[in-house]
């Protein structure tokens, strides 16, 4: 048998991310769909509490211990990145606090960090975004901590909608998402930022952004674009206005 070079090219070389994710998260699927073959993703989790979502949860998953180690628990893989995959648990005490908990991740050893809501200031800073509106699927409290921090962004929230869950997230259809969306859309809304990575966006997200005629930013949309930014890759998947939004020389 003769082996020849091209059947034994290979294989790509790997670029990795390293993600650290609540306990609950159930929907890594999506993940892979917003990145290029050559990426992989290296997850931790935070540990187990039995508590629902919501701003209790929101608090045990961002803690600083907790982010630390599971920051060095994806170091053995040498990812260019780590990312603190948590919409609620990286906005819930404002942009300071989630300057503290890259930092967090910084000071365990990550080579560069981002957290799903840094990559959402970066995102409004760059489209230059001063009115949206929100859909989440937490309760009252915790979607209240989102507008908080947006309104510290100087980015006021024209309509909020959210689906009150306390778990289960990954359960909701697409339709569901779609129709509270729709609902929450206002016409002097610059954009729509639908919040959680654990609700499943990826395939509403070009025909929405086509009926609406403005950008639909998602949370693992934000944060996995965030990484490739910093990594020069290319972007893939749906969300024609961000991208080039978190390329380094852009």
């Amino acid at each position: 048998m003769e082996l020849t070079d091209v059947e034994f090219e290979g294989p790509l070389a790997q670029r990795g991310i390293g993600i650290i994710a609540p306990f609950d998260l159930a929907l890594e699927r999506e993940l892979w769909r917003w990145a290029p073959l050559e990426v992989s993703f290296h997850l931790a989790r935070t540990p187990f509490e039995p508590v629902a979502v919501s701003l209790e949860q929101a608090e045990l998953v961002s803690g600083r211990a907790a982010l630390q180690t599971a920051t060095r628990d994806v170091l053995g893989v040498d990812p260019e990145i780590v990312a603190y995959l948590c919409t609620s648990g990286s906005f819930i005490h404002g942009p300071a606090y989630e300057e503290s908990l890259r930092e967090a991740i910084l000071d365990a050893g990550a080579a560069d960090a981002v957290t799903t809501s840094g990559a959402l200031a970066e995102a409004v800073r760059e489209l230059g975004l001063s009115r949206i509106s929100v859909m989440t699927p937490y309760d009252a409290p915790l979607t209240e901590r989102l507008v908080d921090f947006l309104g510290a962004l100087d980015v006021d929230v024209l309509r909020s909608h959210h689906l009150g869950l306390g778990g289960g997230i990954w359960r909701v259809n697409y339709r569901t998402v779609a129709e509270l969306i729709i609902a929450a859309d206002d016409p002097a809304a610059e954009a729509i930022f639908v919040s959680c990575t654990n609700l499943p966006t990826y395939d509403i997200i070009a025909p929405l952004e086509r009926e609406l005629g403005k950008p639909i930013l998602t949370a693992n949309q934000l944060t996995v674009w965030a990484c490739l930014g910093r990594m020069g890759l290319p972007m893939v998947g749906p969300g024609r206005w961000l991208r080039g939004v978190f390329q380094e020389d852009s």
